[in-house]
């Protein structure tokens, strides 16, 4: 019994159990004598059509990292560098902090093409840019929202309103997990926090066993994993087999999934402590593999880390990993902390698109990079204080994300911009767009893949979005 037909017929069963009495009893134990108790909420499910994408590796870069310091070169901005644009070049442009009459600030990075393909990429990220022709570069992408929080949501939900589920919901939703002994939807963080929190991977009005579960890359991979001191691993057996009685004695009274999501989440938290200290035990990886995701070496062992065991993860049937980096968020001192976060994220990214390559999972796993938004071609000056120290703005209207594998076509550049990067001049990419094509990848039609709350059916792409074309293989 799926989880939609055991929510089709609770109205049926409420009437029976609380009308008729032992009917109801005897109709509900014939309904769940086949499914063992209780429907698996997480059990694999096929999708719509052959996907050629069965994981999702979604590398978000909170704060909105600079496409034209690292992969949109923009050498016309050294004419206008220190000027303001005349404002017949900035009209209508919303910005969240500086005027449009801000200075111009040019790019002092150096370019190269790389790979076959020719992908140019900054000097800041050469590790990326060893892996050209496996990515495909979207400098087209534009959104709606122009601060962060709103931005998060939109990219990580479809919406700028709170309460919606999340990509990896969604995921999980659609085609289940793989694993059982570890969660589908996996979040891993780095960095100083995002400011959307853990609203970037619930479940909203999806039931909790959707959400992302946040694992710790030092330590027990979750708190509260190990038993408390004295108890053995019978006693807790016994005590989660007392309480998962009495949790179904309760939902086959009132049919409500959200037990099914606590029992379902007790039996898998036991699962995971004995699969979840073996996941983040790298004894077995070889030196050669730690060294070429900068494992143990700074600034590089805490994102290298979380890279390391997104592979592990996606070998282990984990259906969607999130990992969250913070901050890109530079409207100060922009050339010394934008080279701060691409020393700690370059090296280790590059090493989970070759490790996953040579393993042959690149084919199976899409990853996905970039943040909420990108930056202005205008300086923000924040601090006069200090020397070199002109940041970047917010800029929704035009930036740069990229993906990698899970049927994407690498060495691909979708989109163009204008000359100075304040807008889109070819193949624009909404984030709906985007989030319908990963949806694609992995074997959906984003306008059927639906969930019905409030009487209504939703889908992560309520507002719209195509299939980009131009970014698969």
């Amino acid at each position: 019994m799926t989880e939609r037909e055991y929510r089709l017929i609770q109205t049926r069963r409420s009437f029976l159990a609380q009308g008729a009495g032992g009917i109801g009893t005897m109709a509900l134990a014939d309904l769940l004598r086949g499914a063992e108790g209780i429907p698996n909420p997480l059990a694999p499910k096929k999708p719509h059509f052959a996907g050629k994408a069965k994981n999702v590796i979604f590398m978000f870069m909170e704060g909105g990292p600079s496409q034209m310091d690292l992969f949109d070169p923009k050498p016309a901005l050294q004419k206008w560098h220190g000027q303001p644009l005349p404002p017949s070049m900035t009209k209508g442009l919303q910005l969240a902090f500086i005027k449009p009459t801000a200075a111009v600030l040019a790019s002092p990075r150096k370019f190269q093409p790389h790979g076959q393909s020719g992908m140019e990429f900054s000097d800041y990220i050469p590790h990326t840019a060893s892996c050209a022709d496996d990515i495909c570069q979207v400098r087209s992408m534009y959104t709606e929202a122009f601060n962060h929080h709103p931005g998060q949501l939109l990219l990580m939900t479809g919406s700028v309103q709170f309460g919606r589920p999340t990509m990896g919901a969604w995921v999980t939703y659609g085609l289940g997990s793989e694993s059982k002994n570890l969660p589908g939807f996996v979040v891993l963080s780095s960095g100083v926090g995002t400011s959307g929190g853990a609203s970037n991977f619930m479940s909203g009005f999806m039931p909790s066993h959707y959400q992302g579960t946040l694992f710790r890359n030092s330590g027990d991979p979750i708190l509260y994993l190990s038993n408390p001191e004295g108890i053995s691993k019978e006693t807790q057996r016994a005590g989660l087999d007392a309480v998962r009685d009495l949790n179904q004695h309760h939902m086959e009274r009132t049919g409500d999934m959200e037990i099914a999501s606590r029992i379902a989440s007790y039996e898998l938290a036991f699962r995971m402590q004995m699969a979840a200290p073996e996941l983040t035990d790298f004894s077995k990886e070889s030196q050669e593999t730690l060294d070429l995701y900068g494992v143990g070496k700074e600034p590089t062992h805490q994102f290298a880390t979380n890279c390391l065991l997104a592979r592990r993860m996606v070998e282990r049937g984990v259906r969607f990993v999130l990992m969250m980096h913070a901050s890109w968020d530079d409207h100060t001192n922009l050339n010394r902390k934008l080279k701060r976060n691409c020393d700690i994220s370059d090296r280790p990214t590059a090493a989970l698109i070759k490790d996953l390559k040579r393993r042959g999972l690149l084919e199976d796993t899409l990853i996905v990079w970039g943040g909420e938004f990108g930056r202005t071609p205008m300086v923000e000056i924040r601090n006069t204080k200090e020397e070199d120290n002109g940041g970047r703005d917010h800029h929704p209207m035009a930036y740069t994300m990229w993906v990698a594998g899970g049927g994407m076509k690498g060495g691909t550049v979708v989109g163009k911009t204008d000359e100075l990067g304040l807008s889109i001049v070819e193949d624009k990419v909404h984030v709906h767009d985007l989030q319908a094509t990963i949806m694609h990848c992995l074997g959906f039609d984003h306008e059927r893949l639906t969930f019905r709350h409030t009487g209504r059916d939703y889908r992560l792409t309520d507002l719209g979005g195509n299939v980009v074309k131009k970014m698969l293989a």
